[in-house]
């Protein structure tokens, strides 16, 4: 039995000027899944994000979210109550790892709760060590972590991420990949941006690409390269 549906997409198009940058996109999110989405630089992976998650307006649109399609304009309230894009350099507030886990909480909470769940955030991220460090000091691993902390702390039904491993060394990778494998079991469903699919072979449960404005599957994950979509790659649409 197939995991359910957190959201569909249908008939997605967005054009800057006379360029046509997402055309006719067809997408399907669930539970405890993880999609990675490929493209060139200037594909449109980004506007893809940002339309997803309530912040870019598409052409037009179709948005399933369990209660029948409707326009992009009347599920934008849904999509930003239930969708987190992080981007691909976590903004760190002025303060301590343990006052930037703080934003992430809404207000009105007893202290005791408050203090509690920042403290299981800490400890999830393995923040432990940093939790009074000023977050603006930190490395660039070591803020992924705290970003998905925060994440983790505001429990989304689906976490967007672009290049969360970008510029990380080896062990920060490792780290990063660990907390989002974390966010599967808890059955959050995750679409992360990359120029490297490699370094999630063991994550993925769907490559999807994006050329010429379409999005398209990758049936074969040791296939990643197909700078023109060679005839010997088998792809197909995601509709």
């Amino acid at each position: 039995m197939s995991n359910p549906l957190i959201l569909t997409l249908s008939a997605l198009n967005k054009r800057f000027g006379k360029r046509q940058v997402l055309q006719e996109i067809e997408l399907v999110l669930r539970p405890g899944e993880c999609n990675l989405l490929s493209g060139g630089n200037g594909a449109g992976k980004t506007t893809l994000l940002r339309i997803l998650s309530g912040l870019e307006k598409p052409d037009s649109s179709r948005i399933d979210m369990g209660n029948g399609f409707q326009s992009w304009r009347r599920s934008r309230a849904d999509l930003q109550k239930n969708v987190l894009y992080l981007h691909q350099q976590p903004y760190m507030f002025d303060g301590s790892v343990r006052y930037n886990l703080g934003y992430a909480l809404p207000g009105g909470l007893p202290k005791q709760l408050r203090n509690n769940m920042i403290d299981s955030a800490i400890d999830w991220a393995e923040l432990n060590h940093l939790h009074d460090t000023p977050a603006k000091s930190l490395s660039g691993g070591e803020r992924q972590r705290v970003s998905l902390a925060r994440a983790w702390l505001r429990n989304p039904q689906i976490l967007l991420m672009d290049e969360p491993t970008a510029n990380l060394d080896q062990e920060a990778r490792r780290r990063t990949l660990d907390l989002l494998r974390s966010f599967k079991k808890e059955g959050i469903s995750l679409l992360l941006a990359s120029h490297d699919p490699i370094h999630f072979s063991s994550l993925i449960d769907r490559h999807l690409h994006l050329y010429d404005s379409h999005l398209v599957e990758i049936e074969d994950q040791k296939l990643m390269q197909i700078p023109q979509l060679q005839s010997h790659v088998s792809l197909r649409s995601t509709a």
